[in-house]
């Protein structure tokens, strides 16, 4: 069943030009959803008109199939978890948790259940007395979440939540929203720059830029076969290496930025669009280290980033980007070197040069999906 669903939204502070540009979207219940996309793209002024806290230009909004366009915040059965917080200094943690249920009136036995069940789901138990200055940043953001968990509301948003906290306590924060998502049966809403947290914990990704919906859909498919030359480079981390190809059918060759050339198959040719001007793009883990006898190219070190369980290197620059290869384990390569590296053309994703949408994508990763979805 649909939780909650925009239809032709669009926002415009000067009634001239729009912030969001018509979003169309359905967000099924108990499903984790997540916006993502770079700052200033609207998704957290998306979030808020989903919330009531900023009006909507136009289009329709429906929360439970019920149009809530000029519905106040409080009559939306919805919490929210800020990025800042949001915490009051001068009340406890239990008086900041149990905040809104004072505003609401609900009586004080229940609240005193509510507050016992999530102060103990989320680890706060022995910090109920304590001010929020006395509380590290992972325990404020807890006391933020158990604020909307207390509320059992069952539609959650949420507003970019981990980006004050450090790397290892918003890998381990992932965990636990989603977690608590899993447990209560919540449909959450995730606003994130962070394509890493988009990927790890959403259902499904909306990728949002200059307030226009670039792709929706389940992770691994942006990933597979983003739409466009946009959400190529956005999700994954390295981004998806790109370059201009240029196709010479009787040579059965393709020529990328005019320095690698790469021999083609018969088969090769049938997956390769040869009526229009294409840029290709290639995932950094599908530029393998090669030997001497395998290599399709060298390529020259400009980086090398050590991560201990794999190595990051760092290509010369090809049509003004530099590459990245992914490989697992330590390698010992230098600044300077001349690697061989083994590129398939069965790995790029073909885009149209001109407009950059997405003409083919990479076809072995299309193979290798099937075959694992057939086992």
């Amino acid at each position: 069943m649909k939780h909650v669903e925009l239809m032709d939204i669009s926002k415009s502070y000067d009634k001239q030009t729009n912030v969001l540009d018509e979003i169309n979207l359905s967000i099924n219940k108990g499903e984790f959803f997540v916006l993502v996309g770079p700052s200033g793209c609207g998704k957290s002024t998306l979030l808020r008109m989903v919330a009531g806290l900023e009006e909507i230009t136009g289009g329709v909004l429906k929360l439970n199939d019920e149009v809530a366009n000029h519905l106040p915040p409080k009559n939306r059965n919805l919490s929210m978890v800020f990025q800042n917080y949001a915490l009051y200094p001068h009340l406890t943690v239990e008086q900041n948790i149990l905040f809104g249920l004072d505003v609401k009136r609900v009586n004080k036995k229940e609240q005193k259940r509510r507050l016992m069940e999530t102060a103990e789901m989320i680890g706060l138990s022995e910090l109920l007395k304590r001010k929020p200055k006395e509380l590290s940043g992972g325990q404020r953001q807890r006391v933020a979440l158990a604020r909307s968990v207390v509320s059992e509301a069952p539609l959650c948003l949420m507003d970019e939540p981990l980006s004050n906290l450090d790397a290892k306590l918003r890998a381990h924060m992932r965990v636990e929203i989603r977690r608590l998502q899993r447990k209560l049966g919540l449909t959450m809403i995730y606003v994130t720059h962070d394509q890493v947290e988009a990927m790890t914990m959403g259902d499904r990704i909306m990728v949002l830029n200059d307030g226009k919906v670039q792709q929706v859909g389940k992770p691994i498919t942006l990933y597979n076969e983003p739409a466009n030359t946009f959400v190529a480079s956005f999700i994954g981390s390295p981004k998806m290496n790109m370059g201009k190809a240029e196709l010479f059918v009787e040579n059965r060759q393709i020529k990328v930025e005019d320095k690698l050339t790469f021999h083609l198959s018969p088969s090769d040719l049938i997956h390769i669009p040869a009526d229009k001007k294409t840029m290709i793009g290639i995932r950094a883990e599908h530029i393998y280290p090669a030997t001497e006898q395998d290599a399709t190219n060298y390529l020259e070190v400009v980086g090398v980033e050590q991560l201990g369980n794999e190595t990051i290197i760092v290509f010369e620059e090809l049509g003004g980007h530099l590459w990245n290869a992914k490989w697992p384990g330590q390698w010992a390569i230098n600044l300077g070197d001349k690697v061989p590296v083994n590129i398939s053309v069965q790995n790029f994703c073909f885009f149209d040069a001109e407009n950059g949408q997405l003409i083919q994508p990479a076809y072995q990763e299309q193979n290798q999906e099937q075959e694992v979805i057939a086992q």
